[in-house]
């Protein structure tokens, strides 16, 4: 009975957790979107009509370049977290792919655990060069935005890939099947080879 009941709490206890880190993936993801989405259309309402006005009226628009530049730096690194929520990183694959069954799904949380470890390393290296641009003062050359603010984005960034990591490996440890990411089951074409060339 005693055996049934601590299952039963520790099921629960289990539960709850995966609820926290649904709802602690589902907040990163809003945030990630929403800046990548509004970073790409900056890039290109910026861009665009810094090609109106230069090609209709005969003058470039001061700052286009330096304002698209930050967007580029903002949507680069909330794009880290982004491409590891939905398994679209990069990955060098040919050991992992060799193994089956628990030694596949270990390396994978192995994996995923010292990644996560090492953004989380960069993200406290990012945060201290941060810290130097803020205390530099330096600013853009034309809007005069502290470049601070910019690189802010590089210690998030990393931090939120080493989240999207950490919960991946937390499902792979407590669910049956292989997860790329959190929410992304591992999927490879089943195939005999026989239909390449």
């Amino acid at each position: 009975m005693a055996d049934g009941s601590g299952s039963q709490s520790t099921g629960g206890v289990l539960y709850w957790i995966r609820r926290v880190l649904v709802w602690i993936d589902n907040g990163t993801e809003f945030i990630e979107t929403v800046v990548i989405g509004l970073g790409i259309l900056g890039m290109a309402v910026l861009l665009v009509s810094n090609v109106i006005t230069r090609n209709l009226f005969g003058f470039s628009v001061p700052g286009i370049f330096e304002l698209t530049q930050i967007l580029i730096i903002i949507v680069t690194f909330i794009g880290l977290g982004y491409g590891f929520r939905k398994a679209r990183h990069i990955s060098m694959s040919a050991l992992y792919d060799q193994l089956q069954g628990k030694a596949r799904k270990a390396a994978l949380v192995t994996i995923m655990l010292v990644t996560g470890a090492m953004m989380f390393y960069l993200a406290t290296i990012g945060l201290e060069y941060v810290q130097n641009a803020y205390s530099r003062g330096s600013r853009t050359s034309s809007h005069e935005i502290p470049w601070w603010t910019v690189y802010i984005v590089a210690p998030l960034g990393f931090a939120l890939a080493g989240i999207q990591l950490w919960l991946a490996a937390f499902r792979n440890m407590t669910t049956e099947g292989i997860y790329r990411s959190f929410t992304e089951l591992e999927q490879y074409d089943e195939s005999d080879g026989s239909s390449g060339p």
